[in-house]
């Protein structure tokens, strides 16, 4: 039989998947034999082509690629954040006035955030996992059927390969076929709306200033990026949306530019427009015995929260420090007892954000006036409160609370 046999197997290999494994390798050496099984082939994740999307990385994101070796790899294409704006106006607004800033009261401060295009992190990691030893990239295939039970994690690949494992942790996305496979029941909250990403050039430079503009149809937020590009990500009705992705490349400017205003110069687009209806999604829970979820798998969070790959890093420090603790122990990482630890650190965080998140969203996606005036008093009282603004700049660079090791730095 074609089998193959590792201590855990892990569906996904995109950035949760990848930091996983690396996390493992890096904190416990040799303690576990890994396969990532991934769709996406190797020549295409080590070429690293820019396709116009871009992350951004919190700073406890940033201490956690530093302790894993592979800030120094992607650190000169990453563009710091040094001051953030939020305004609340109406769309015809020829001019919209920042109500809450951050960044701008300390310039000794460290970046309030990173932003590096997709390709970029993803590459680095690929390249960095696939020359660890213990860790095997099986790819490209798809699980096809998995098996759950005492003896262990069967999962049985597309190619007619069969994985054995201790652990299966599911990786693979906000659509996780994994999940499905394992039973897990997941909430689902469709919003109406649709999110338009993309990278715009532009003529003058944005001196690592993020802005987000909240419109009666949602946010537009334009996030700084290494050179005189800017990523903007912006929530539309998603009919409105589909108008938008239709028009050709001149009336896409117009639109931006409605939205973006013309501080920055000439407008460009650098890479093409995409568009991703906006859902959120939440998994009742995120173990069972032999199996754990991660990243979208677990937790798929409206974008306006600006966290989704940073709470799946989380996923991923949590995990690995359960797991190694576990490991050093010789305790069977598939049980449910290790796991429902990885459980508690990390479902009432996802499960608190996606709930602010939504909030947040429909507060601000409405022209209400009393509404508006009560939101932008209440913006103005924030930022003129140096200790409670310093406060959300911690909880939103992910510093406070109970932090996994690698979240701090330090190898679990």
């Amino acid at each position: 039989m074609n089998e193959d046999r590792f201590d855990i197997i892990i569906g996904g290999g995109g950035f949760v998947g990848l930091a996983f494994a690396l996390g493992l390798a890096k904190s416990a050496p040799g303690l576990f034999r890994v396969a990532i099984v991934e769709k996406m082939s190797a020549d295409t994740a080590k070429e690293g082509r820019f396709d116009g999307r871009s992350v951004a990385l919190i700073p406890a994101a940033q201490h956690m690629l530093e302790a894993l070796g592979l800030w120094d790899r992607i650190s000169g294409d990453a563009q710091p954040v040094e001051t953030i704006e939020i305004t609340d106006s109406q769309l015809e607004m020829p001019v919209r006035t920042p109500l809450l800033s951050f960044g701008e009261e300390n310039s000794t401060d460290s970046p309030l955030a990173y932003i590096i295009e997709n390709a970029l992190l993803r590459r680095a990691l690929y390249e960095a996992v696939d020359t660890l030893d213990n860790v095997k990239i099986i790819s490209p295939v798809s699980a096809r059927d998995i098996t759950l039970d005492e003896a262990g994690a069967r999962v049985m690949l597309d190619n007619g390969q069969t994985l054995i494992g201790r652990l299966l942790v599911a990786a693979d996305g906000r659509q996780s076929a994994l999940s499905k496979m394992a039973g897990f029941k997941t909430v689902k909250w469709e919003s109406g709306q649709a999110a338009i990403t993309g990278t715009v050039a532009h003529e003058h430079p944005h001196h690592g200033r993020a802005v987000q503009h909240f419109l009666p149809s949602g946010p537009f937020a334009i996030l700084p990026m290494t050179g005189n590009r800017s990523s903007i990500v912006w929530t539309e009705r998603e009919r409105e949306a589909r108008r938008i992705m239709e028009l050709g490349e001149a009336q896409q400017i117009e639109e931006i530019e409605k939205r973006m205003g013309f501080d920055l110069g000439k407008l460009s687009i650098s890479a093409k427009l995409f568009f991703y209806p906006l859902t959120m999604t939440l998994a009742r829970s995120f173990v069972k015995p032999r199996i754990a979820l991660a990243g979208d798998a677990a937790h798929g969070l409206h974008w306006i929260a600006g966290q989704g790959l940073n709470h799946g890093l989380k996923d991923v420090a949590a995990l690995t420090e359960v797991l190694t603790d576990a490991g050093r122990l010789g305790l069977d990482p598939g049980d449910v007892s290790i796991l429902e630890r990885y459980e508690r650190w990390r479902r009432f965080d996802s499960a608190s954000s996606a709930m602010a998140s939504a909030a947040l969203n429909r507060m601000f996606a409405n022209d209400i006036m009393p509404l508006r005036m009560a939101r932008q008093f209440g913006l103005g009282i924030v930022n003129r409160l140096p200790l409670l603004k310093s406060f959300l700049k911690q909880e939103a660079a992910g510093l406070t609370g109970e932090l996994p090791k690698l979240l701090r730095g330090e190898l679990a």
